[in-house]
């Protein structure tokens, strides 16, 4: 089977050209014929992408703006007289395909499957749809650092659970949603993947298919077309389209990066179980759990319908009491009765008070049996042993001190933080904290162990965070913490605000977001501390009257400067500053810079977004660009002066994803105007 080049010239598209869905102008094809580009139909609507052609069914290897809606029948696709290709969704409204300043001269779908944009000569190509890949390469595409595919979802082109992407020389493929994808579950050095001569790497970051994509044998009067594919299920696989005589195409798996479906991380989604006969995975949920969504993956959920089907049990039925086996113990008993006697009324009597002990736990364990859990209470003895005097501090607030302490019954690494401010903010403090805090529980928030309320005195334990503070990571280490680390670092502090917005029993507004109140546990993941400021939310109500004080300015909505009604959007601002801080590895607010325009961060930022500079704010770090400039539109969406413009968290979460779209952000008004 001899390689040969393609060679045919391509047909050129001209200015003023247009598509529609349901007519024979629904495409531009390529001149072999097996490429196309236009509308698709997908679901009930039509997207636009690049497809292999087929009578036996047509492939999609591209999609253009794969994550906004599908379009109607209605829709227009125009390559305009001023060189611009985009879709008509109605009047006034279009959607930009090829986002490119210069002006093209002509456009060509090329027989690599590639669509193109010429500059002034058919040999200057100014955008091509190979350098935006979605789920699939094909032959002289190449993959290179930075670059990522992501599989689509089962019912759509969008964006799905999985993406591959290169790193320091690797392959590597991650679930997109899982709380914690620290380890890729497939890994390959780039410069290993040559099964059959169809797949190689150019250097230690650029991966591509052979440069060839198209092969015959002139003997069979056969095409053979590959392509490289991260399928629904998470597996990349290599795949070879076999044309004959007809436009009918044979379809062969030539290699495959995982056999076993379910070594792929999350594949089943959360709560769930997968079983794999070698070539086809099945899902199962765990006992308790039913199926989300039974024909495809998607997890599964607790099988109770509300809160009360978790609560209909006798708070009794909720425990088991178990007989322990007896202990024997060997006594050596005088002979004299009066000594038997001594020993009967002494075990009755302990009997007496052991079984009273044990009833006045249980109705104490009875009375609570509905918390999910107990809080516990110290004497300032426990804690001023338990650190030593309070000796190691850990860091200090406007309230007070951290100190580090061990308890000794198992040997557990605690934080204390003892509360030292004057009485009436001291009480709020305490009061606050152990009414928020004791009913919250999420990964991404420090729990809270127990509590010292003892005259004056007032402490509270924490779980110890080994790792410190985010503001240690970003703003006082000799490096920079890696790319990947701190966009996990977002999203985890995202996943906590989020829960306290609108997943706890309670909706609560933080009310001090910034990174020293952000620490790393042993493990690096990020959880939000310190709730001195926290308000609590009454049903139906949407904000409060903001006591902030000066200490959090930077990170402050213009609203809580103000001593304005405050809503959650407060947060969002919050965090939108600590997310470009996490971008840029510095803080808002730094006059060690370089020029005065870097001094104030958010609107450094804007400026280097307007100018699409963004590789200012990396100082050359190897990033995914696409990631950063996601990263910095939503940041810049958060510290809108207008708290209405803000996103929820939910979709901060989602955006920062990749699983919604972001809006182009407008200027936020300076922090410190």
């Amino acid at each position: 089977m001899g390689v040969r080049a393609e060679t045919a010239e391509p047909k050129l598209i001209k200015l003023g050209s247009s598509l529609f869905p349901h007519n024979g102008s629904s495409s531009w094809v390529s001149p072999s014929g097996h490429f196309a580009f236009g509308f698709y139909p997908q679901g009930t609507g039509f997207a636009v992408g690049v497809w292999l052609v087929s009578q036996s069914g047509n492939t999609v290897v591209w999609t253009a703006n794969r994550d906004k809606p599908l379009v109607s029948f209605n829709t227009t696709l125009e390559f305009t007289t001023n060189g611009k290709l985009l879709l008509r969704t109605g009047p006034g409204e279009q959607i930009t395909i090829a986002d490119v300043a210069e002006s093209a001269a002509s456009a060509s779908m090329l027989d690599s499957g590639n669509f193109v944009l010429f500059g002034d000569n058919s040999s200057s190509i100014i955008w091509q749809s190979f350098q935006y890949p979605t789920d699939t390469l094909l032959g002289g595409q190449n993959f290179s650092t930075g670059d990522i595919l992501s599989s689509r979802k089962t019912e759509s082109p969008a964006i799905g659970d999985f993406y591959l992407s290169t790193s320091d020389g690797q392959i590597v493929s991650y679930p997109y949603n899982l709380a914690v994808s620290e380890d890729p579950y497939w890994t390959v050095d780039a410069r290993d993947l040559n099964d059959m001569g169809l797949l190689s790497s150019y250097d230690a970051f650029t991966l591509t298919l052979a440069s060839n994509n198209i092969s015959s044998d002139d003997a069979k009067n056969e095409t053979i077309i590959y392509r490289a594919t991260l399928d629904v299920d998470g597996i990349f696989r290599l795949y070879s389209h076999s044309f004959g005589n007809s436009n009918i195409s044979t379809v062969s798996i030539m290699w495959s990066a995982i056999k076993n479906p379910c070594d792929v991380k999350g594949l089943c989604g959360v709560n769930a179980l997968c079983s794999s006969n070698g070539t086809n995975a099945n899902c199962s949920c765990v006992p308790g759990f039913v199926s989300i969504n039974r024909e495809k993956y998607s997890g599964c959920y607790r099988s109770f319908n509300n809160e009360e089907g978790c609560r209909g049990q006798e708070p009794e039925s909720i425990y088991n009491i178990t007989t322990l086996r007896n202990v024997k113990l060997i006594l050596i008993l005088a002979s004299s009765l009066g000594s038997i006697a001594f020993l009967c009324a002494l075990v009755a009597m302990s009997s007496f008070f052991i079984y009273r002990s044990q009833v006045h736990r249980y109705r104490k364990l009875s009375e609570t049996a509905m918390e999910e859990f107990t809080l516990r209470s110290f004497s300032y003895n426990d804690l001023e042993k338990a650190t030593d005097g309070f000796r190691e501090e850990l860091g200090r607030g406007p309230f007070g001190a951290v100190y580090k302490g061990t308890i000794a019954q198992g040997n557990q690494t605690i934080a204390v933080k003892r509360l030292e401010k004057a009485v009436e903010e001291g009480e709020r403090e305490f009061q606050a904290e152990m009414a928020i805090i004791g009913r919250t529980h999420h990964r991404n928030l420090v729990r809270l162990l127990g509590f010292c309320m003892q005259g004056s005195r007032k402490l509270l334990v924490y779980e110890y965070m080994s790792n410190g503070s985010l503001a240690d990571l970003l703003f006082n280490g000799e490096k920079r913490p890696i790319w990947r680390e701190r966009v996990r670092i977002a999203l985890d502090v995202a996943r906590g605000i989020f829960y306290l917005h609108e997943e706890c029993e309670v909706h609560i507004i933080h009310g001090n977001i910034k990174p020293k109140n952000i620490l790393l546990d042993d493990s690096w993941t990020a959880k939000l501390s310190d709730f001195r400021l926290a308000r609590l939310l009454r049903p139906n109500q949407t904000g409060t009257i903001s006591r902030l004080g000066g200490s959090s300015r930077g990170y402050s909505a213009p609203e809580r400067q103000k001593r304005m009604l405050i809503s959650v959007e407060a947060d969002v601002y919050s965090f939108g500053v600590v997310l470009l801080e996490i971008v840029c590895c510095r803080s808002n607010l730094d006059i060690n810079v370089s020029t005065g325009d870097e001094i104030l961060l958010c609107s450094w930022v804007y400026s280097c977004f307007v100018a699409r500079e963004l590789e200012k704010l990396v100082e050359g770090e190897e990033v995914n660009m696409k990631t950063l400039e996601r990263m910095v539109k939503v940041g810049l969406l958060c510290i809108q002066d207008d708290p209405s413009l803000r996103p929820t968290m939910k979709n901060v979460i989602l955006m920062l994803e990749g699983t919604m779209n972001v809006p182009v952000p407008p200027s936020p008004t300076p922090l410190f105007s």
